[in-house]
C-alpha cells in the first residue's frame, strides 16, 4: 500500500502557511479549522512543518504568549517528508522513529497533502480488517473433502 491510497480517500484539502505569519495566526487558523499541523510554505516550496507541538513550545518559551513570535521561529525547518510513491510500511517505521505526527507529501517539489499518524494507522487497521474478512471468508468456503461428515458451512 503506497501515500497515494490514503491521499485518494483522505481528499485534498491543503492548509498552509508563510514563514513571516504570527504564531497567533497560525494558532488561530489552526483552532478555526481544526488542524494539528500546518505546513510552511515560500515561493512556493515547502521550508517547514508547523504542529501543536511546536505551537505550545513556543508559548511556553515566551512565559505563555505567543508576543511576537513568527512561524519562522517556531516551525520545524527539517520535516520528514515523503512521495505518493512511499510505502505505508516505510512511513510507519520513519514517523515512530522521529516521534512524528504529521508528513508533508511532496512529488517533484510541489505540495500533494499531508498525512497524520492516524491516517496510516486507520489505513493499516482497515486493510488487517478487510484481509480477516477474506480469510474467514475463504475458510468458511472451504469445500468439503471426500468422507468429511461435516457441510461446508457447519463451524
Amino acid at each position: 500500500m503506497k501515500v497515494s491510497d490514503i491521499l485518494r480517500v483522505k481528499g485534498s484539502t491543503l492548509y498552509t502557511i508563510t514563514p513571516e505569519h504570527s504564531l497567533a495566526e497560525a494558532a488561530q487558523l489552526m483552532a478555526e479549522h481544526d488542524l494539528g499541523s500546518l505546513v510552511v510554505m515560500s515561493h512556493g516550496l515547502v521550508v517547514g512543518m508547523l504542529t501543536f507541538r511546536e505551537v505550545i513550545k513556543a508559548v511556553v518559551k515566551n512565559g505563555g504568549a505567543f508576543g511576537t513570535t513568527t512561524v519562522y521561529r517556531a516551525m520545524d525547518d527539517g520535516p520528514l517528508i515523503c512521495t505518493t510513491e512511499t510505502d505505508i510500511d516505510e512511513v510507519r517505521r520513519m514517523m515512530l522513529a522521529r516521534h512524528a505526527r504529521y508528513m508533508p507529501v511532496i512529488n517533484n517539489r510541489m505540495l500533494m497533502g499531508v498525512i497524520s499518524f492516524y491516517d496510516v494507522a486507520k489505513t493499516v487497521v482497515e486493510s488487517q480488517n478487510f484481509e480477516n474478512q477474506m480469510l474467514k471468508a475463504y475458510i468458511r468456503d472451504w469445500p468439503a473433502e471426500e468422507g468429511d461428515k461435516r457441510s461446508p458451512t457447519t463451524p
